[in-house]
């Protein structure tokens, strides 16, 4: 048997837009800007909070403009599309001053997009009206293993899906900016399953979720690690565990069961720096237990964030909505604030208490 698995990333004809990037942390330099390196974009100048470290970023990635700060940087008219990797209760306002040049035609945002589902929504808006298009950096959609699942689920290899499952046992990296929140697990971490569960299956129409506190910090928080089951209308069940806590054997495991086959894998993001591949393997009834197992290189970082800037500039070029728009990130970070009202009560929250209407797929 024979699938395309479409584990690419999907680069419209012309890539060469002037990229600006926004922030200079971790993210930006080891991730965003290798994998543009990769895919040949056209990096032109980088900005930061703290200049000193846009003039490292740039002197290691071989980016050749430092802009004291963004607002400098986006009066650059070099710049057509903005890459911003800022903490999310500051891109709001980057964004406002952005969709003002009409230079810039695009603007790559870093998940989540906004501290409160308002601010994402008011961030849509304004770009809309500008004619910018917004495009969301929610990169798992991007991993290599999920674009083949995403392939077989669309091509029916898998039959009607009936479990779906995503276990993590990683104990991730909070950034400074993040501990002053109080929301850890659910809003920086389950914030890729849940988005990846909606790209999948689409939107549930309940979530029943369980939080616990992390005993090894010593800042204050409600979500340390969080457990989650997403509820269907046709019966279908997503399940999630992220156990934020573990200290060894760092590993994320998923799984799909479907009427005709089951897909499963890893994913491979606990390995960085040093790195190894997601996979998948699956098997259906027609293939008489045969399982496929196929493999490849890329990895989901850095790789997979060349989609999610392709994707962007695949919008702009067509002049169509980005495949994972400011809508896309609505529809998610309504099923986030589900999940922390669920939290918070102790019941199950249908989908349409948190949904605002501009929520998209």
């Amino acid at each position: 048997m024979t699938v395309d698995l479409n584990i690419g990333p999907d680069l419209p004809p012309k890539t060469d837009y002037g990229i600006g990037c926004v922030g200079a942390g971790f993210i930006m330099k080891d991730i965003h800007l290798v994998a543009y390196a990769e895919a040949g974009f056209d990096v032109v100048a980088i900005a930061s909070r703290t200049p000193a470290h846009a003039q490292a970023a740039a002197a290691e990635r071989g980016v050749g403009t430092v802009h004291d700060t963004w607002e400098q940087l986006l009066d650059d008219e070099r710049i057509e599309i903005l890459d911003i990797a800022f903490p999310p209760d500051q891109q709001l306002g980057i964004v406002r001053e952005a969709v003002k040049r009409p230079h810039i035609k695009g603007i790559l945002a870093q998940k989540p997009v906004a501290f409160t589902l308002d601010e994402a929504v008011e961030m849509v808006r304004l770009c809309d009206e500008a004619g910018v298009k917004l495009g969301v950096n929610h990169n798992m959609r991007y991993d290599q293993s999920m674009r083949a699942l995403k392939s077989l689920l669309d091509g029916g290899e898998l039959g009607e899906p009936v479990v779906g499952e995503i276990v993590m046992n990683a104990r991730p990296h909070w950034q400074e900016f993040i501990k002053p929140y109080g929301r850890i697990a659910l809003l920086n971490m389950s914030i890729h399953h849940l988005d990846v569960f909606r790209y999948q299956f689409g939107d549930p129409e309940r979530i029943l979720v369980s939080v616990q506190k992390d005993p090894s910090h010593d800042f204050e928080h409600g979500d340390g690690s969080a457990y989650y089951i997403l509820e269907y209308a046709n019966g279908f069940r997503a399940i999630g565990l992220d156990n934020c806590y573990t200290w060894a054997d760092h590993n994320i495991q998923w799984r799909v069961e479907g009427t005709e086959g089951i897909a499963k894998g890893t994913i491979g993001w606990p390995d960085y720096p040093a790195g190894s591949p997601s996979t998948i393997t699956w098997t259906t009834r027609a293939m008489d237990g045969d399982w496929k197992a196929p493999t490849w290189e890329d990895r989901w970082f850095p790789q997979a964030f060349k989609g999610t800037m392709g994707q962007l500039m695949r919008a702009v070029q067509e002049d169509a909505e980005p495949a994972i728009s400011g809508r896309t990130t609505i529809g998610t970070m309504a099923l986030v604030e589900a999940a922390y009202l669920s939290a918070r009560e102790g019941r199950a929250v249908a989908l349409t208490e948190t949904t605002p209407a501009e929520a998209g797929s």
